[in-house]
Order: C-alpha cells, then structure tokens, then sequence
C-alpha cells in the first residue's frame, strides 16, 4: 500500500512527518480535484477524515467521475445509516460484505466500543429495558479547529459533554441471571480468534491501551439485592484514534484491497 495524496486546508503546504517511501507534502484538495484524480484512475481507496457533514462533496466528486470505481472508507459519521454503504466493524460484521465493499463507513470509537460490548449479550437483554451506555474520552477526537471542547484551560479539572446527543459510550439488564463467569464466558466463545479483542477479568485501565491498536472488554460486574445477576456492568476501553479510527481503517481498507485484513497493524508481541 502506497501513501500518494494527503490532503489538509489547515496544513497544506507542510510536509508529513512520519512516512518513509516518499516525501508527500499537504495539499488542499477541492471537490474538482478529486473528481479529475479518480477519473484518470490515479487512486485505489480514498480515506475520508473529516468533520461530520463535511465529505458529501468529495464523496458526489468519486462517484460522478467516469471510473468512480475506487473505495471510499469515511471515518465520519455521515454514512452510518446509510443502505448504500457498508458499516465497517469487522468483528461483527460479515467479512465478506466489507471486502466486495466500495462505500465504507468506518464506526469511531464510542460507536465501536458500545457495540462490541454489547454484542454478546444481545441475546439475553431484558426485553423491557435498554442498555444504558456512558464513555468518556481524551480530548484528541474533537478536532483540531479550535474550540472549548479541545481548550486545554477550559478541559483542565473539568468533564465536559461531548454531545448530548447522537453519541453513546455499558449498563446491561439481562432476561435471565448470569454469573459474571457465566458472562465473560460468552465474551470469550465470542471473540475467541479476533486478535484485536481482549477479554480481562478486571475492569480495563485507560492508560493501557493509550497507542495500542486492540480494544479491552473487562469488569463483569453483577448487580446484587431482589434482581441479582439480572444487569451487569461492562467496562470497554479503546485509544480512540486507533482502533477508534485509524487501526479499524486500516482493517477495512486491507479487506476491500485484497490484502490480509492485520497487514501492517502490529499485533500482539509487535506493538509499540
């Protein structure tokens, strides 16, 4: 896989840091831009990390283009619920739908962690009841345009909300009473064989899984008194611009490429 184009209105005219093959130098790309790349065929797979409501007109740009025949993986929210586009978790989705797939949309990081620490349990949630689901996060995913939600004075001693709304980060009522071995059990027969899942016993610590590219699932906690073993808490955490972001990118844009899916993301023994 070969970095060409990296585009940034912010920074266009610095040189990235940090890739080796070549000197690549920030562009500001417009719309028109990518539609004249993509038709004399120049791209493979176009990586869309933009705000959300931002990448409408490049994506228009790929498909009215004569090939528009290259993949898309959006790491926007844009196209998550959108029939015309694959939703790229490849641990709970089929493999086989992301890799015949040329619209990805790349679920961020409370959207991954909820839903692969729920997945298990879907089965034995309480009919009546929901789970409920809080997160927190550093302040590296809300941009770099400045604002007070990445204000260093204004988040220093402070927890702010992220979004009232259309965001969610795990209280789990269950039908039927498990034991908390009974629940880390079915995490494991889960995601046995997915490297980039980890089941611990105890409730996961954030610092640990800073700059690492797998995703921890911990704590188990049953609630007791008149409905013990009929809720229980789990504890997920995940670096968000990795396995939020970038690392679940790098899956999909492996599978819809015809490579191996963990080509070039460091597992287990590798990471650094």
């Amino acid at each position: 896989m070969d970095l060409r184009h990296v585009s940034s209105r912010e920074l266009a005219g610095q040189t990235l840091s940090g890739y080796s093959k070549r000197e690549i130098t920030y562009e500001n790309l417009t719309p028109d831009d990518v539609r004249r790349m993509e038709e004399g065929g120049r791209i493979d797979c176009w990586v869309m990390a933009l705000p959300n409501g931002v990448c409408k007109p490049f994506v228009d740009a790929i498909g009215e283009a004569s090939s528009g025949s290259s993949v898309i993986v959006d790491l926007s929210a844009d196209y998550r619920f959108s029939p015309d586009w694959t939703y790229g978790l490849p641990e709970l989705v089929n493999r086989a739908t992301i890799a015949k797939a040329k619209r990805i949309s790349n679920p961020g990081c409370y959207a991954t962690a909820a839903q692969v620490g729920i997945a298990p349990l879907v089965e034995h949630l309480a009919s009546e009841q929901q789970p409920s689901v809080f997160g927190t996060s550093g302040y590296s995913g809300a941009g770099t345009k400045p604002s007070p939600k990445n204000n260093l004075n204004n988040l220093r001693d402070n927890l702010i909300p992220y979004s009232l709304t259309g965001h969610h980060s795990i209280n789990i009522p269950l039908s039927s009473p498990l034991s908390a071995r009974d629940i880390r059990n079915l995490y494991q027969e889960r995601y046995a064989g997915e490297p980039l899942v980890r089941i611990t016993g105890e409730a996961p610590n954030v610092k640990n899984i800073a700059g690492k590219h797998h995703i921890e699932i911990g704590g188990f906690a049953i609630e007791g008194g008149r409905d013990r073993g009929k809720r229980v808490v789990v504890c997920v955490t995940i670096d968000n611009l990795l396995k939020g972001a970038a690392t679940q990118c790098a899956q999909n844009m492996n599978l819809a490429l015809g490579f191996a899916e963990f080509e070039g993301i460091p597992l287990e023994g590798r990471e650094r």
